[in-house]
């Protein structure tokens, strides 16, 4: 939106708007860390070694 686009628009609508982009922004940090989470899962799993090969004492 440009600014002269949110000059004609009330304040209850733009409160409404910045609500649901703190709530869709709130929702894509959450999925990052998620996503990270699962790479980070992953790059530990691929860094063990097979079970058959490990040795047990």
């Amino acid at each position: 939106m440009r600014e002269s686009e949110l000059a004609v628009i009330g304040d209850a609508e733009l409160v409404e708007e910045l609500s649901l982009l703190t709530t869709q922004a709130a929702r894509m940090r959450a999925r990052m860390a998620d996503i990270m989470a699962e790479l980070e899962r992953r790059r530990r799993t691929a860094r063990q070694p097979p079970a058959a090969s490990r040795r047990c004492f």
